[in-house]
């Protein structure tokens, strides 16, 4: 009788979770339709159009060919070496001012604080079209930059920021910096919050200075966020377009982007390739997936170096 009488709930039961998983189904369906449309397809399209070989309407297969093709394009390798440039440099000295900038400001003692953090994150939002013709004009030969080091004596002549591939380089690093170190300095101190100030008390106790403190307790209890904003900062300089592109003297119009190409980047070559030169999908393609491959490298090298596996 037992039996009986459980086996007809027993199949309510199973009636209803079939209901609940119909249901659920339904209610991600439409999400599940757009990322397919707009993420999936996009990815799965883009690497069968690496294997292809544009111009104009006409399309030809050729497999590996634009990958091959890579090793002897001087402008890709140009390109290539231009982004790492700025991602050995930029990155390390953004990150480290940043954890700096936050444990700083971390610190109770410190009056007016908010207004420090708020200065030192507003760059994050400002347009990056807007701070990057500021840039140009601070640091044009008759700029604020130059006319400010000629008037304190610092220099003799006016430095080619803009003009010279060296400084043009170190032109689009401060830049970089100047932006993006109060975003990341906003991750590292919400992680500070978390950090119990007990452990510096007892460190201030024990003898341990502020800087023994910085390497000893706070680098190792931030290092999940330092890892996460290490991460995304390779990705965003990978993929790094708006300020080459507006800092070089003529923009999408200029026949090189800086001076002897000296700003040109992965993303700004792909969209040469796609847009500005005799169009090219399939090689382009092959150039994005070029910045794909090195983000996932990267990003590996950097969990297996921080002591961080799955």
């Amino acid at each position: 009788m037992k039996s009986e009488t459980h086996a007809p709930l027993k199949g309510k039961s199973i009636s209803y979770e079939k209901t609940l998983n119909r249901y659920g189904w339904l209610f991600i369906l439409l999400a599940l339709i757009l990322l397919t449309t707009f993420l999936f397809y996009p990815i799965i399209y883009s690497l069968y159009l690496s294997t292809i070989s544009s111009k104009g309407i006409v399309q030809k297969f050729v497999g590996l060919n634009n990958y091959i093709r890579l090793f002897n394009d001087q402008m890709f390798l140009i390109a290539l070496k231009n982004t790492f440039t700025f991602l050995v440099i930029q990155v390390p000295i953004m990150l480290f001012l940043a954890l700096v900038l936050a444990a700083i400001l971390n610190d109770k003692s410190i009056k007016f604080r908010g207004i420090f953090r708020t200065g030192i994150f507003l760059p994050a939002v400002t347009s990056l079209v807007a701070y990057a013709v500021l840039f140009k004009m601070m640091f044009s030969l008759d700029g604020f930059i130059n006319t400010t080091l000629m008037n304190f004596h610092i220099i003799q002549k006016p430095i080619p920021w803009l003009l010279d591939p060296f400084w043009a380089k170190v032109t689009l690093i401060i830049a970089m910096t100047w932006r993006w170190t109060g975003y990341n300095m906003v991750f590292y101190l919400s992680g500070l919050q978390n950090i119990p100030y007990d452990l510096y008390e007892s460190a201030e106790i024990d003898g341990a200075n502020k800087i023994q403190q910085f390497f000893y307790i706070t680098i190792p209890m931030l290092k999940p966020i330092i890892i996460f904003t290490t991460i995304m900062s390779t990705i965003g300089t990978l993929q790094l377009f708006d300020e080459p592109m507006n800092l070089s003297s003529g923009g999408v119009t200029a026949s090189s982007i800086g001076p002897g190409n000296s700003l040109l980047t992965l993303s700004v070559y792909i969209y040469n390739l796609a847009f500005k030169y005799m169009p090219n999908f399939g090689y382009a393609a092959a150039v994005s997936y070029v910045i794909v491959f090195f983000a996932a490298i990267l990003t590996i090298i950097q969990f297996r170096v921080a002591g961080e596996k799955d």
